[in-house]
């Protein structure tokens, strides 16, 4: 089976990005890094990227009059490129709902918390104010809707008694680091596909990748 071809979407320093990448360089993962696109030429993750060998290109909203220009133009880039899955990895921008349909189950996204506990921003910060006991991260099928989508993988992390949201944000995003390879890989191989709006795995996937919860979900 020929390895989808992924686009990366940053718009900062991209350390999800790097997971994705560092994962792709093994022959055996089912998915090749082949643009990374940035709405930001300033975006740290764009030398990354380059130094990897991997096609990177700017598109500046704020050359746009319009959020319907400016997903358009990356639309086009995108589909040049010929790619088969887009993921979303720190992207600041709000995405149409034309763009997102058009990309619909074949884009997917990673977020700071247990969703649908905490979408928006700040995630930190409001489970610690809440007295959650646990934390975590997201990866999901992404819908018009902030931070909705089916869900495809998560990861718990425990909160301590002393945690601020920095201490907090750091283990989180370790946590992020191994959700995002692991959920992109069910994807690119067609294990995890989207049916009635959600999760469907092959029979074959185990309910539990090391550590990490994946679901909801039903096998078939």
């Amino acid at each position: 089976m020929a390895r989808k071809r992924v686009a990366i979407l940053i718009s900062g320093r991209g350390s999800n990005m790097t997971a994705l990448i560092e994962a792709a360089a093994d022959p055996d993962f089912p998915a090749e890094i082949a643009l990374v696109l940035s709405n930001r030429a300033d975006a740290g993750g764009l030398a990354r990227a380059a130094e990897a060998g991997i096609a990177t290109a700017v598109i500046d909203h704020k050359g746009f009059s319009s959020r319907a220009e400016f997903d358009a133009a990356m639309d086009k880039r995108l589909r040049a490129e010929n790619i088969d899955l887009v993921c979303l990895a720190g992207f600041m921008r709000l995405l149409t709902d034309g763009f997102v349909e058009g990309w619909r189950d074949r884009m997917i996204n990673i977020h700071p918390s247990l969703l649908p506990l905490f979408p928006g921003l700040h995630t930190h910060e409001r489970a610690l104010e809440a007295g959650m006991r646990l934390a975590g991260c997201t990866v999901h099928f992404v819908r018009a809707q902030m931070d909705s989508g089916p869900i495809i993988g998560q990861a718990a992390v425990p909160i301590a008694l002393d945690d601020t949201p920095d201490t907090l944000s750091k283990r989180v995003l370790t946590a992020e680091h191994q959700l995002y390879p692991m959920a992109l890989a069910l994807v690119a191989s067609g294990l995890a596909t989207v049916e009635n709006e959600r999760l469907k795995l092959h029979a074959d996937v185990p309910a539990d990748l090391g550590g990490m919860l994946v679901g909801p979900a039903f096998t078939g």
